[in-house]
């Protein structure tokens, strides 16, 4: 396919308009223009639109491809909540209305949604209030942090140190030192769980939190969870949720319920919006009952007229951390989604998710090695080291399940377990697709053992072909020369 450049015309215009009609102001001074030509290529509209379009066509997609992208839940999202985003009550309003004298009136469906939404995660997760601000899940761990840092420092308790176990997502220690903590990691045991002896020992007054994912990213629930919640708080200690995992525990079990004291959630992932390059996040930050005051500002309220309006007035709060109220379309499709599944709904959401996950481990398991050989939760976890014995790496894995028309599952994560492969088949996926998949994986396996250059080769059906991928990181070509 010829770059858009490739199809320059001298003389041939996209568009074409009245100077009279457009040019009636006064031309701006020239030292405000630009004195460089632009270097775009003349193209027509057509030459423009057929260029893009089949450009689209390369893309992976949700809509088009199966994402089994362990811990980032890549899953097909029903089309409703898009439409549902873009009535004009919703898009078309202006975040500032909202500020404005008298321009509640103007906002109360937009607010009562926020409203709403906070009501319905804390129901789902146990904790006492919410604020939406927070952009993205490591946005929210950012502004998770800075609430426990907010409610230490108030209660006038130096703390030094967040847990962070090395199952955890690596955005968790960033969150921490970026906040002013030093990280303290906690190997995980033998049986894949975090090794309780060692952070019994690392555990002191110092410690100001436990950040926790939960399930894990080996896909594994500790079942000792509790236990090392109620540890915590004994040293006075708070518990972070890492929530990115989220689609494993809906309507199963609730954080706050087991002791956490934040959490994070992933809108993104677990409630409607395809993740990553599909569209923007959203990342929730809900919090126990101590922690309520130090909750950024502006706060959604409902007033005693029954109409709802914005609370500025928490003195201890950390203050802004986002402008306005989030990312509000995303939190608007989550809304409708939690609406549509309802209780039922979502349980059966977490069920099938943990359902496809344990069918994908029980049938690879005979062609992988699997690090820690017990029933998973959303994702399973294999190590491909079986394979690269025989010169068969993950990332050559990878690059066949794309040549198969599979976008590949997450590689060489999390670090603790050598050539790793993470699967998360989700729970919007049908039997059939997974089959697919699961037949593609054990043909990769039985070819890794009779002819492991044929993967290596991989991808051949591709437009751009198989890489050297350390020359392109040490001397990347980023930009068209003629």
């Amino acid at each position: 396919m010829k770059l858009i450049f490739e199809k320059h015309k001298d003389g041939c215009l996209g568009c074409s308009y009245s100077s009279q009609s457009i040019f009636k102001s006064k031309p701006l001074n020239e030292k405000y223009t630009r004195r460089i030509e632009l270097n775009l290529p003349c193209v027509s509209e057509l030459e423009v639109v057929r260029h893009y379009t089949n450009l689209s066509r390369l893309n992976f997609s949700v809509d088009t491809n199966f994402y089994p992208l362990g811990s980032c839940t890549m899953k097909y999202n029903p089309k409703f909540t898009e439409k549902i985003a873009s009535f004009e009550g919703f898009s078309q309003l202006h975040p500032l209305l909202a500020q404005l004298s008298g321009g509640g009136a103007l906002v109360q469906g937009s607010l009562e949604v926020l409203y709403k939404t906070e009501e319905l995660l804390c129901e789902i997760t146990g904790m006492s209030a919410f604020t939406m601000q927070p952009m993205a899940g490591a946005h929210g761990e950012l502004t998770g942090v800075m609430l426990i840092a907010a409610y230490h420092k108030d209660k006038g308790d130096k703390r030094k140190y967040v847990i962070v176990p090395d199952s955890s997502h690596g955005t968790n220690p960033s969150s921490a030192a970026i906040v002013g903590y030093e990280v303290k990691v906690v190997p995980t045991g033998p049986d894949g769980y975090m090794d309780l002896v060692e952070y019994k020992k690392q555990l002191n007054k110092e410690v100001a939190a436990v950040m926790l994912t939960c399930p894990d990213t080996l896909g594994i629930f500790n079942p000792r969870i509790k236990e090392i919640a109620d540890l915590a708080h004994k040293v006075g200690a708070l518990m972070y949720y890492d929530g990115a995992n989220l689609n494993a525990m809906l309507g199963k079990c609730r954080p706050g319920d087991i002791g956490f004291d934040v959490v994070h959630l992933n809108l993104h992932k677990t409630f409607a919006t395809p993740h990553g390059g599909g569209g923007p996040g959203a990342g929730p930050v809900g919090v126990s009952e101590r922690l309520v005051d130090y909750l950024p500002i502006s706060r959604v309220v409902k007033r005693s007229d029954g109409l709802f309006g914005l609370d500025y007035n928490y003195r201890k709060s950390i203050g802004y951390i986002a402008p306005f109220y989030g990312n509000f379309g995303v939190i608007l499709k989550a809304y409708a989604y939690i609406l549509a599944l309802g209780r039922e709904g979502l349980i059966q959401a977490a069920e099938i998710a943990v359902l496809n996950a344990n069918y994908c481990q029980a049938r690879l398991k005979e062609y992988y090695d699997l690090p820690f050989d017990k029933n998973c939760m959303h994702e399973c976890v294999f190590s491909a080291s079986r394979q690269a014995k025989k010169g068969v790496h993950a990332l050559d894995i990878a690059k066949y399940l794309i040549d198969k028309g599979f976008h590949p599952p997450t590689i060489y994560f999390p670090l603790i377990v050598n050539e790793a492969l993470m699967i998360e088949p989700t729970e919007t996926e049908s039997k059939e697709t997974i089959d697919a998949f699961i037949e593609t994986m054990i043909e990769i396996a039985r070819l890794a053992d009779e002819d492991p250059n044929k993967i290596k080769q991989a991808p051949v059906n591709m437009p751009i072909k198989r890489l050297d991928e350390v020359r392109a990181a040490r001397n990347p070509d980023l930009s068209w020369k003629p």
